[in-house]
Parts: structure tokens; C-alpha cells; sequence
């Protein structure tokens, strides 16, 4: 109870409130920054939460974003946009489950629990800025574990920096994310630069392929993950015989095989999911390409790909980021089968991004999260973008996280794998 003052304090305490509302207005947030591919325009996001006089953090009063605020019984919410159905729902499917796991083994910060929000974002950029608009209206969402196609994670982050919304993607790869200055977008996951360097190198060196044809799907993965490996597998000196694309989508690429086939390549790299990659190994053999390599990327590892392929799977290539054993990983996985009756990284290789993506979020809201003096939860929002950037040594299953100043923070190279008798076995190094 507050105590009784007198008359004269409370005429003085009157005209300074007639002051204040005479005062300057609120300097308007900077403007978000273009996204590079065309998306829905930005919704506006909302207010922080109004910070009550007693009880609050002095630190929300300062914070560039505000505090999201969470009334005792309220959960807080973590974001995921990501592909639930179509093609590529295996993808989506897999690093939610994924990031399920981690907000189970998070349990609770003073009280308040953690909840994932899942959205269907299609894979693609209209859809990734679609996702990132309806979560930035919701003031309980704090971060984003993913998106999880670079397209989508494109068109999102800048709505999400509008919103001082920190992101961690387990799985968008391509190098430009980290180029663009954003303050929001970290990835626990390898770049297309890395992968495509990596494996130039193996086709090259370890294989001993001279002539490369390279086949993409025209995406902002596919295509430039295609280059990377082009470009570096002429400065190692090899030939590419041919640069093509292929329209994603289509049950038939027999003609485009076909004209690959009339260069006589030794293999073919393929920028890509496991989709398209799929018809192209089942149309090799009628279009001229028996005993031709095919080597694929992270986007085409996995069971959907091998159940899409059967036989026809047999000797080909793909990138994975399946981390090394250990007793964390080993508890992760056996409750990841308990949970979903599938092996951890049958679905997609991003299993285990997926965890550390959602579980470095949440260690994170927790060294940031103030308790008030009313019983409520404060997250500063600036504060928190702030200390995602600046996570170091965190023991994720994928190896120990550390951010970069640009966001990086992956903790491990490719690893390539062979398929073998139906199954995915790591390849010679």
C-alpha cells in the first residue's frame, strides 16, 4: 500500500505530469532494410509491452526494442518457420521434431516455461516473409530457430531486424546471409562457401573426377552452392562441362540428362533438394549417364531421398553435418526415436542443428531474463540480440558454438557419405 501524501505533493507531482505530456514525441524506429528478394511488405511490429511503474527493470526503459513482457502462467514462445508439407516436408518436419526435444529438456526459467510455434513458410521467400510478419505481431515470440531455406531466412530477416527478433538458423547455408550486416541472423550451420570448397576438393582430389558436369535448381541455395563448387573445381583444374539449370517441381529432366550426357562428364554435382535430385538419379541410366557419379549436397541427404531412389541410390554422394558420437548425442537420439518412431537424421541431416539451434536460444533468454518485483518476466529485447551474437563455447551436440562477429557460429565442416545397400555410410576420407 502506498502511503497518503499531502495536498501540496500532489499538486506538484499533477503539473509535472502536464509537463511531460507537453514533451517531445518518441523518436520513430529506423526503417527495416530491404529484403534482397521481393516479399509481402513488412507488418508493422507491435509496441513493447508497456513496462508497469512498479515492479519493472530499469533496463526496459532503455532497451532499443522494449522488454517482451510475460504475466506469471504465460509461456515464452520461440518461432520456427519452416516447409510442413509439400516436397520438401521431410526438411521441415525433422528440425521442428528436432527443436521439440530442446524446449522439452529447457524446463523453465523462474517459473515460466518455453514453446515452440511452428509455421509452414513453404521453403520459399513469399512464404518466409509471410511467417516473419505474423510473428513479429505476436510480442510472446522473442526469437526465431531458423528459418530454415536460405530463400525464406532471405525475405524474413529484415522484418525480424525490424523487430529486434534474433534469429539461429540450423540449415540456411548460403554465404550472403552473413554478408548483409544484419544484427539479428546467426546460423549454427556450414556455408554453401565451405561445402562447395569441400566438395570440389573430394571430386577432385579424392575421387579423381576431371571432367564435372553441374546441374542446380535455381534457387538462392542450389544456384550459388553450384557456383561455389564450379568455381572451385576449375582453380584446382578440372573442367566444367557444363553449368545448367533445371525447373524445380518436374517429374522429368530426361532432356536436359540427355544434353549433360553429350558432354561426357565423370560425374555430376547437383545444387539442390532431394526431390529433384531423386529424378535426376532415376533418369541417369535412360538418358546416357550409366556410370556417372552423382554427387549431391546437404539438401538431398536423408531417407526421403534414398526412398525416392531405391536401387538407382546406389554409389551416389551427399553432405551431411552428422556430428561426432558422444554421450549427449546418444541421449538426444534415443529420445528423438522415443518421441517420433524415426532415427534421428533419417529425415533430414539438420537433426541435430535443429537441438542446438532451439537450445542455445533458450540458454541465452535465460541469462537475460529478469524477474520483476510485480511477479512478471522481463526479456529485453536488444539485450538479447545482443548476447545471441556473443554466444561462446556453448556444448551443443554438434560441437562446441561459438558467434562470430558476423553471425557464423558453426562448429564443424561437411562430412561426405556414400549410399550402400539402401543406407547412408560415410565415404572414404
Amino acid at each position: 500500500m502506498f502511503k497518503r501524501i499531502s495536498t501540496l505533493v500532489s499538486l506538484l507531482a499533477l503539473a509535472s505530469m502536464m509537463l511531460a505530456a507537453c514533451g517531445s514525441a518518441p523518436t520513430e524506429a529506423p526503417a527495416a532494410t530491404e529484403a534482397a528478394t521481393e516479399a509481402p511488405a513488412a507488418t508493422e511490429a507491435p509496441a513493447a509491452t508497456e513496462a508497469p511503474v512498479a515492479g519493472a527493470p530499469e533496463v526496459c526503459a532503455t532497451d532499443e526494442y522494449g522488454c517482451a513482457v510475460f504475466k506469471p502462467g504465460e509461456s515464452i514462445k520461440i518461432g520456427m518457420g519452416a516447409p510442413m508439407t509439400g516436397d520438401y516436408a521431410a526438411f521441415g518436419i525433422d528440425i521442428s521434431q528436432g527443436a521439440m526435444i530442446a524446449i522439452q529438456d529447457a524446463g523453465d526459467v523462474n517459473g515460466f516455461k518455453f514453446e515452440l510455434v511452428t509455421e509452414d513458410d513453404g521453403g520459399s521467400p513469399e512464404g518466409g516473409a509471410a511467417v516473419a510478419n505474423k510473428f513479429v505481431t505476436d510480442p510472446a515470440i522473442v526469437a526465431i530457430a531458423g528459418h530454415i531455406f536460405s530463400g525464406a531466412t532471405n525475405a524474413a530477416m529484415p522484418i525480424y531486424e525490424k523487430a529486434g527478433v534474433p534469429m539461429m538458423s540450423p540449415s540456411a547455408t548460403n554465404p550472403d546471409l552473413t554478408k548483409q550486416s544484419s544484427k539479428v541472423f546467426n546460423r549454427l550451420v556450414f556455408t554453401d562457401a565451405d561445402q562447395g570448397r569441400f566438395a570440389a576438393e573430394y571430386l577432385f582430389n579424392k575421387l579423381a573426377i576431371t571432367k564435372l558436369a553441374v546441374i542446380h535448381d535455381g534457387s538462392s541455395y542450389g544456384q550459388g552452392l553450384a557456383q561455389v563448387t564450379n568455381d572451385e573445381f576449375i582453380k584446382l583444374g578440372g573442367e566444367v562441362v557444363d553449368f545448367t539449370a533445371i525447373t524445380p517441381g518436374e517429374s522429368d529432366y530426361s532432356a536436359t540428362l540427355a544434353d549433360v550426357a553429350s558432354k561426357q562428364p565423370q560425374a555430376i554435382y547437383f545444387g539442390g533438394y532431394n526431390a529433384e535430385a531423386a529424378v535426376i538419379v532415376n533418369q541417369m541410366k535412360q538418358s546416357g549417364l550409366d556410370g556417372v557419379i552423382f554427387f549431391g549436397d546437404d539438401g538431398t541427404f536423408g531417407q526421403d531421398f534414398l526412398d525416392r531412389t531405391a536401387a538407382n541410390s546406389e554409389g551416389t554422394y551427399s553432405t551431411s553435418l552428422v556430428p561426432p558420437a558422444s554421450e549427449a548425442r546418444s541421449k538426444f537420439d534415443a529420445a528423438y526415436e522415443a518421441a517420433y518412431q524415426t532415427p534421428a537424421g533419417k529425415l533430414s541431416p539438420y537433426t541435430w542443428t535443429a537441438y542446438d539451434s532451439a537450445a542455445s536460444l533458450i540458454a541465452t533468454i535465460k541469462s537475460v531474463a529478469i524477474l520483476g518485483e510485480d511477479g512478471n518476466l522481463y526479456i529485453p529485447r536488444s539485450a538479447l540480440v545482443a548476447a545471441v551474437r556473443s554466444i561462446k563455447d556453448y556444448p551443443g551436440l554438434s560441437g562446441q558454438v561459438t558467434c562470430q562477429e558476423n553471425g557464423e557460429c558453426a562448429s564443424s565442416g561437411p562430412t561426405f557419405y556414400i549410399a550402400k545397400d539402401g543406407a547412408w555410410v560415410e565415404a572414404e576420407k
